[in-house]
């Protein structure tokens, strides 16, 4: 089981959703099907249309930055990420 890390910005928006939970999923598309599973909706808040993962999210899988197509070993760790900006 892969382990998923959401940043507080996104689990307030779905009542009963964790900090962290593990799920089983081959790569992280599929990791936010599971998401969208248990809460609906966390996908539109995660992905576009595209689809891809949204401009102002990061997720990063064991450290690097990741995409949907992004493999998940079962001990990977999961990091989503609100993209910070400055000036």
């Amino acid at each position: 089981m892969a382990r998923v890390l959401l940043p507080q910005a996104l689990v307030r928006l779905f009542p009963g959703a964790p900090r962290a939970l593990d799920v089983a999923a081959i790569d992280v598309a599929g990791a936010i099907g599971v998401l969208d599973e248990r809460w609906p909706g966390m996908r539109d808040r995660l992905c576009d249309s595209t689809p891809a993962i949204r401009r102002h999210l990061n997720v990063f899988v064991d450290g690097e930055r990741a995409t949907l197509n992004t493999p998940l070993r079962p001990d990977a760790e999961m990091l989503v990420t609100t993209a910070m900006s400055g000036g």
